[in-house]
């Protein structure tokens, strides 16, 4: 446990990303193997399950710190973190241990077979135990939220300085779904299996968005246009008479997509599709607010089936008779999917249609019309480009059609997390419906660090009521809120609910009985939904 706390303190330490990478191959050449492993996996958001409420955490943290709960609640709304708190307030500052990572975490999975009074027994026994950092490794582990400031692609690259092992084929091995339980770390990263390729997926070529003008692109003849499509981003699999539908999120969703699994009986064997799985009706799509209804099922009904049917709306081919054709250019990838789909001739896969242009002015002109074909704009591919791993600058770009916006007032603020941890940086917005304010969404990014603190001292300047650590304040500023989409909700007061709502900016010339109405976000919905 010392190695990982020391190798997660030096992670927190820099922004640097050559020294994040030698920091974990440090880590990977001095840790043993099972350490490793459930490193890889930790990075890799492949935690134990949370075992623990934190409701309890709470309340054994503040008999042994000997204060009132309240105090504590008070203290974790100032400290901005549970496990951070938990650590901190705790009175022996002096533990040591000399168990390992795997030690503590097979603790934890433990909890699940403990009585609650046999499991604040442990709990207890474990922070005697450890030293304030290995301690909020160890809340960390059991509260389940734990966001490192490391992507997995520089884990992966320090992975193969390890090994010796190239990046990609690291990658690929480390998709999926695996688990320490069920593996070892020989298994996982040394041996080839042989049975990897059977249902692994690739890992995702991801685009950036555009910088600057297209046109600075150059010709655009040599571009491949296509709608920026509004689904869950996917690979469709069919190797050895079966089929794989796994999302970009590495998890795999077969079961949830009956009508995509029920391909294998039309597709060749050997074909991996990259695309986007949409709901598809009566010949459009659906928006993304429908598919969602189909997503957090644990039973995919027959109601809800034709309800929100879907489609694979397919973007590239990986793979084409059992070979690996990422190092083919586009268009020629782009020719073999063409025929497939043809040849396949199924209902639930289609391909994305390439807009065609003569200059970018055409590209233009198709872009702003997106929203009205369920999209969020163009994506622009390099016709020579090969498949790559992960966000690769150059020849993937997304050109994303400009927000919708709405001017709202700020109602409630509640303290932030982290840095933000003293600042009221959660905010709660609202519109107009006749002369009162009703909330819509809830918004905290798009202010500078200068304007949170300035909205910050306004907050505290002019609370009205609390709520715990929700502020209710006087209505005034107004800002202009940005979303990609809206749809209609029950689950909310204004009725509808937005799609990645986030700050514009502060509207500090506009007055707030000029922000806009309920009705005009009515309006929208009649428009975009």
């Amino acid at each position: 446990m010392k190695q990982f706390a020391h190798l997660i303190t030096q992670l927190d330490q820099t922004n640097k990303t050559l020294k994040k990478v030698t920091a974990l191959k440090i880590y990977f050449d001095e840790a043993s193997d099972d350490d490793k492993l459930w490193t890889i996996a930790i990075l890799s958001h492949k935690r134990p399950k949370r075992t623990v409420k934190t409701s309890e955490l709470k309340l054994w943290a503040s008999e042994m710190a000997k204060i009132p709960l309240w105090l504590f609640e008070e203290t974790y709304h100032i400290v901005g973190d549970l496990a951070e708190t938990l650590a901190k307030i705790h009175p022996n500052l002096n533990a040591t241990s000399d168990y390992s990572l795997t030690y503590w975490i097979e603790y934890i999975k433990n909890f699940s077979t403990l009585e609650e009074a046999a499991k604040k027994a442990a709990v207890l026994k474990a922070w005697n135990t450890l030293d304030p950092t290995e301690r909020f490794i160890f809340n960390k582990l059991i509260t389940g939220g734990w966001r490192i400031g490391l992507s997995q692609k520089l884990m992966t690259r320090a992975l193969a300085e390890h090994t010796g092992i190239e990046e990609n084929i690291l990658s690929h091995r480390l998709m999926g779904k695996w688990s320490p339980d069920t593996t070892n770390y020989h298994q996982l990263v040394i041996e080839p299996d042989p049975l990897e390729q059977v249902s692994q997926p690739y890992p995702f070529y991801l685009a950036n968005a555009v910088d600057g003008k297209p046109e600075d692109l150059g010709a655009v003849e040599n571009w491949q246009a296509e709608y920026k499509w509004d689904g869950i981003r996917g690979q469709l699999i069919k190797r050895k008479g079966d089929v794989f539908i796994w999302s970009r999120g590495e998890e795999l969703v077969t079961d949830k997509f009956p009508e995509l699994a029920a391909l294998v009986d039309h597709l060749p064997d050997g074909v991996v599709i990259d695309g986007e799985i949409m709901g598809y009706k009566d010949g459009s799509p659906l928006n993304f607010n429908d598919l969602q209804t189909r997503i957090g099922r644990k039973n995919v009904t027959k109601a809800i089936l034709t309800k929100v049917p879907v489609i694979l709306m397919a973007y590239d081919l990986l793979e084409c008779n059992q070979i690996d054709i990422r190092q083919q250019p586009l268009f020629k990838r782009r020719e073999l999917l063409e025929q497939l789909v043809k040849t396949t001739d199924n209902e639930h896969l289609k391909i994305s249609q390439v807009v065609t242009a003569k200059k970018w002015e055409d590209l233009a002109k198709a872009r702003a019309i997106s929203r009205e074909n369920q999209a969020e704009g163009l994506m622009l591919k390099a016709k020579n480009s090969t498949y790559k791993v992960g966000r690769k600058k150059g020849d993937w770009w997304k050109w994303k059609v400009d927000p919708l916006s709405i001017d709202a007032v700020l109602i409630y603020a509640m303290r932030g997390h982290g840095q933000r941890a003293n600042l009221y940086s959660d905010y709660t917005f609202a519109v107009w419906d006749g002369e009162e304010l009703v909330s819509f969404t809830k918004a905290y990014s798009g202010l500078t660090m200068a304007e949170i603190k300035a909205v910050d001292k306004y907050v505290k300047a002019n609370t009205i009521d609390r709520f715990g650590p929700v502020r209710s304040v006087t209505p005034k500023l107004v800002f202009e809120i940005g979303f990609e989409g809206i749809a209609a909700s029950k689950r909310h007061k204004s009725g509808v609910a937005l799609r990645f709502p986030r700050i514009l900016r502060w509207r500090e010339d506009k007055p707030m009985e000029e922000a806009n109405t309920l009705d005009d976000l009515k309006d929208l919905l009649k428009i975009y939904s």
